[in-house]
């Protein structure tokens, strides 16, 4: 099928919303105080997984008042599609990692694949510590054994968008969590 601006407003109009604007901001800020009482004396770097955690990491780190650095990783399974492939990495940190503790901020933790490489990458690289947020966890038991440390909020096994997620690289903008019907 087609992508058409027609056919993503139809998918938008007739999405569920799981999450209000407002709720996720909450659920953000809730996670932020988390965080923050768990790292707040560590020195850490902040790597936002590109693109989907571009939205839910601006905002969680304005939560976070205490130093840290800020990088970037761009690893993806997905390429514009509905079902992830084979992992291809368009980026990895340029901030040096040895012995230092790292967070690692994704959108949605589905299977786990894409996030468990990333970390497993940053191992390698000598970060001491590494942990996890994600924005939304799926709820279904194919996630390969990976868990994230923080995780804002469930959603059931559905198709997501919004807030960073996509649906066929568009709707990442939209303000709140929406499952896409018949998916």
């Amino acid at each position: 099928m087609t992508v058409t601006p027609q056919h993503i407003e139809q998918v938008y109009r007739e999405a569920d919303c799981l999450y209000s604007n407002a709720e996720v901001e909450t659920a953000i800020a809730d996670l932020a105080n988390i965080i923050s009482a768990q790292l707040c004396a560590t020195n850490p770097v902040v790597l936002c997984v590109m693109t989907g955690a571009l939205i839910p990491m601006g905002q969680l780190l304005t939560h976070m008042e205490f130093p840290l650095q800020i990088d970037y990783v761009h690893a993806t399974r997905y390429r514009g599609e509905t079902c992830g492939g084979e992992l291809c990495w368009l980026a990895r940190p340029r901030t040096p990692l040895r012995d230092r503790v790292v967070l690692v901020v994704d959108d949605i933790l589905d299977e786990g694949v894409t996030l468990k490489a990333i970390i497993d990458e940053l191992r390698t690289q000598g970060a001491r510590a590494v942990y996890s947020a994600v924005l939304v966890e799926k709820e279904h038991d194919r996630k390969n054994g990976m868990k994230a440390d923080f995780v804002g909020l469930t959603v059931p096994d559905r198709y997501v968008f919004g807030y960073g997620m996509d649906y066929k690289d568009y709707l990442r903008n939209a303000p709140g969590i929406y499952a896409v019907k018949g998916m």
